[in-house]
């Protein structure tokens, strides 16, 4: 009852703009959020946006492999506190795996038998989730596993999903937003059958370049700013300055042919709209989940933060020196200079791969989850977060509709667009307020961005057992309680 009644005190405070909010010290209030401000962004004196030299686009790289055995694969990687130069001259506090910032690229096939040795060297509880692989929950790194200082974690599991471009990250309770601003995520790639034989670029960091995108507000004196002001909890973290791969104003030559590119949103809140400044056009061949059934044109490409979409680019128009603009609403941000003539020739695929249909009949529940509050008492069907509850019981095998609704604005003022993330499960999209979802959002998926006042129904089969989560991946509202977790099998 004192949980509830403190959360609708902040939702009467919030919704009347008082400028007071009141914390309950400790961990008694599950939306409570740390270092939270009431200033907004512009009330920083020392905020800056970060004017650099172009510099080239750094290449994560693909982490070694310490088993020989062609279907086993082990790795290690280390999560570390660093030091890193995004302004010369001036040092900014970082975490990375195995570096400074972000980590490398594990690269593994369909059929692999996987071992990962996580150690954790920095000061606080974390854990490592493989955002959007299949595995059962003791192994999918959610809140339950952390990983203490001076500790390690070493999950096993088999990859058993085609061909896809996800990731990784930290997600221990009330502190993956400042786990992931600070620098922890990478790659995590899956080769199959279907990739090998297809003929589009594949050459690892030459014409097939990974694109990890986010936003960060800096201080003056170089280091990040991760004080939540009232808009950062009712909004996430919304930064000035655009990174990819961790530089600031990249640039990268490309051959004057095809070009891969796999495009992360790696950002704590932002929502991304890109395009080319030359108004290109360009392929989508793959979302989150895996290639599509066929290649999508566009000529920009919304992505919400988590999403994943590899894109064809053909750069052959291009005059030998003439640059081009990656832009974000307008606003550009990496560049790409045309060198010499590609060494191959690549033609747009005109089939993908085969997409297995779910059959909507083949559902035996339908579930609805709603996304409400603001602030410090976002949530979800009217809970917030509790490691100790399981929201959603659901039986090995079966096959589900979950209805998404998005009601956080309650009708009183603009809302907000809420991703939604499952995590251990792929799922197709069914519709969009009852509509056909977009071409390029007719594949697999694990993400998906839900507008306010929009309901989006998604359709899945739940083949792996355990506790996961669901939850909303502005990783600011995540901490503050908008998540859930159900179980899998007994």
């Amino acid at each position: 009852m004192k949980k509830n009644f403190g959360i609708l005190i902040a939702g009467f405070i919030i919704i009347l703009g008082v400028f007071i909010l009141f914390f309950v010290q400790g961990r008694e209030m599950p939306g409570q959020l740390p270092n939270l401000s009431m200033k907004q962004p512009s009330d920083k004196a020392d905020n800056q946006t970060i004017a650099t030299e172009e510099s080239p686009l750094p290449i994560p790289p693909l982490l070694k492999d310490r088993n020989p055995d062609p279907n086993k694969a082990v790795f290690q990687l280390t999560a570390q506190n660093a030091t890193k130069e995004f302004v010369p001259g001036k040092k900014t506090e970082t975490m990375g795996y195995n570096g400074d910032y972000l980590g490398p690229v594990i690269r593994v096939r369909k059929g692999e038998e996987v071992s990962v040795k996580v150690k954790n060297n920095l000061d606080d509880i974390t854990t490592i989730h493989w955002h959007g692989l299949e595995v059962d929950g003791d192994k999918d790194g959610g809140p339950h596993s952390g990983i203490q200082p001076g500790e390690s974690w070493t999950p096993k599991f088999k990859i058993e999903q085609p061909a896809a471009t996800l990731w990784y990250h930290p997600h221990p309770e009330q502190e993956t937003g400042r786990q992931v601003y600070k620098g922890l995520a990478g790659l995590f790639l899956i080769e199959d059958e279907v990739s090998d034989r297809m003929d589009i670029p594949k050459e690892y960091g030459v014409n097939d370049v990974p694109l990890i995108i986010q936003d960060k507000r800096f201080n003056s004196d170089g280091t990040f700013q991760y004080d939540l002001g009232m808009h950062d909890v009712m909004n996430g973290l919304q930064g000035d300055t655009m990174l990819v791969n961790g530089a600031v104003n990249p640039f990268f030559e490309v051959p004057r042919g095809m070009m891969r590119l796999r495009l992360l949103n790696g950002s704590n809140a932002s929502v991304y709209e890109l395009n080319f400044s030359n108004n290109q056009t360009f392929y989508q061949i793959a979302s989150g989940g895996g290639f599509l059934g066929k290649p999508v044109k566009m000529n920009k490409i919304v992505l919400g933060p988590a999403e994943r979409a590899e894109i064809l680019v053909d750069f052959s128009d291009l005059e030998k020196g003439e640059t081009v603009q990656l832009e974000n609403n307008g606003s550009e941000f990496m560049k790409f200079t045309a060198k010499s003539e590609s060494p191959k020739e690549y033609t747009i695929p005109t089939k993908l791969t085969t997409i297995d249909k779910i059959n909507p009949d083949d559902a035996v529940k339908t579930r609805k989850f709603v996304f409400q509050g603001m602030g410090p008492m976002v949530n979800i069907n009217g809970k917030q977060f509790d490691m100790d509850r399981i929201d959603e019981k659901l039986r090995m095998n079966d096959t589900e509709i979950w209805e998404i609704s998005n009601e956080s604005g309650m009708g009183m003022m603009d809302g907000t667009v809420h991703p939604f993330h499952a995590h251990g499960v792929q799922f197709q999209i069914l519709d969009r307020d009852g509509n056909p979802p977009p071409a390029n959002e007719t594949g697999w998926k694990d993400t998906v961005l839900v507008n306010p006042d929009e309901k989006v129904r998604v359709i899945a089969t739940f083949k792996h057992s355990g506790v996961f989560m669901y939850h909303c991946h502005i990783l600011e509202h995540e901490d503050a309680g908008m998540m859930g977790q159900f179980k899998v099998g007994e």
